[in-house]
């Protein structure tokens, strides 16, 4: 796993996670979005955050297949 692969997949997970919270949060009635939490008070580097993970989930789909040891050699 290279080193771009794996920050990508680092920044996709956060992003999945904290999109999963978001989610679980507003059926609870809270605010669990651990970025802001964590970042709100640099909106600047908050929105910075939400960029990258965003490449990085663009980069994953477009390199999935050649970075994947199971997609490349046609497992599941």
């Amino acid at each position: 796993m290279n080193n771009l692969h794996l920050v990508a997949w680092i920044l996709v997970m956060v992003g999945a996670l904290n999109w999963g919270l978001v989610g679980i949060g507003s059926f609870l009635g809270g605010d669990w979005n651990v970025v802001a939490l964590i970042l709100g008070s640099w909106p600047q580097v908050e929105a910075l955050v939400y960029v990258l993970v965003g490449g990085a989930a663009v980069y994953e789909v477009i390199s999935h297949k050649g970075n994947c040891k199971n997609c490349s050699a046609g497992g599941m």
